[in-house]
């Protein structure tokens, strides 16, 4: 027979999912121990997002930062795959969240990945400087470890559609001025041109310039993010853009949207017409 008072039922309810995120009772919120009404028109979405996965507010110039790395990424057009999901789940009856829902779940390796590639490869080249590699070599030897676990197209570097993607800049010149100022380091925005130099070097001198997830990367890795939550911090951005797609769809209307126009027939490439065999 079991000896469990209500007092040890009660404190193993308790303890089924235990969390140092938030800490509730009948009329308190608690996010890491601030009271909520301390927090709302005080801390803004991207400081809280630091809150909520760091466990401490950042400061004012990191919250600015954060905040600019996740607004650049919220949209690239209904030919990101994630975004002409969200349309064509619109078309289908479901409501936003069903489409929300559809577009995130493609953010994998290849579509959502590659910043969280990016700030691995950039983290392996400073762990080599920090044992005492020549900062040249460690960022080859960082650059072909990438390469031999993602293959020839590095994450974080040139874009199919941008000759030069126009968020990069803008992000690394914040990056800049934020180092600047202190807020960060500046450590990893080095590398990652090192690196872009070493891609240009194997080129012939082609440059292959950084895109929006190797910047975003930067700034992830400047903030001391570890490389699986910028995955998860692009999905937070690229959650805004699939919103607004997928709510402009619902008001467009549209039933059943396909990748193409109905008129257009995909390449078929399979055996000629041929007719059924009798059976014996």
């Amino acid at each position: 027979m079991s000896t469990r008072t209500v007092e040890d039922v009660q404190q193993g309810v308790r303890d089924w999912w235990r969390t140092s995120i938030i800490d509730m009772a009948p009329g308190e919120i608690r996010y890491r121990g601030y009271p909520i009404e301390q927090l709302i028109g005080r801390v803004s979405f991207a400081q809280m997002i630091w809150l909520m996965t760091r466990g401490e507010l950042p400061t004012e110039g990191q919250g600015r930062l954060l905040d600019a790395a996740l607004m650049s990424a919220v949209d690239h057009g209904p030919q990101a795959p994630s975004i002409g999901i969200a349309r064509m789940a619109a078309t289908c009856g479901v409501g936003l969240n069903n489409a929300m829902a559809s577009a995130v779940n493609v953010l994998g390796d290849v579509h959502g990945g590659a910043g969280e590639q990016a700030v691995d490869m950039y983290m392996n080249i400073a762990a080599r400087i920090d044992r005492g590699e020549d900062e040249a070599a460690a960022v080859r030897a960082g650059l072909d470890d990438a390469i031999a676990l993602h293959g020839k197209f590095v994450s974080g570097f040139g874009h199919r559609f941008h000759p030069i993607d126009p968020r990069a800049p803008r992000l690394l010149e914040l990056v800049d001025e934020a180092a600047a100022a202190g807020h960060v380091a500046g450590r990893f925005a080095k590398i990652a041109r090192g690196v872009e130099a070493e891609l240009a070097s194997r080129k012939g001198g082609k440059r292959i310039p950084m895109n929006i997830d190797g910047a975003t990367a930067v700034i992830y890795a400047e903030l001391g993010f570890p490389a699986p939550l910028a995955r998860g911090l692009f999905c937070l951005s690229r959650s805004v853009g699939i919103l607004a797609h997928a709510w402009e769809q619902t008001q467009q209307g549209g039933r059943n949207k396909g990748p193409i126009p109905r008129e257009y027939i995909w390449r078929y490439d399979g055996p000629a017409q041929r007719e059924v065999p009798d059976g014996e």
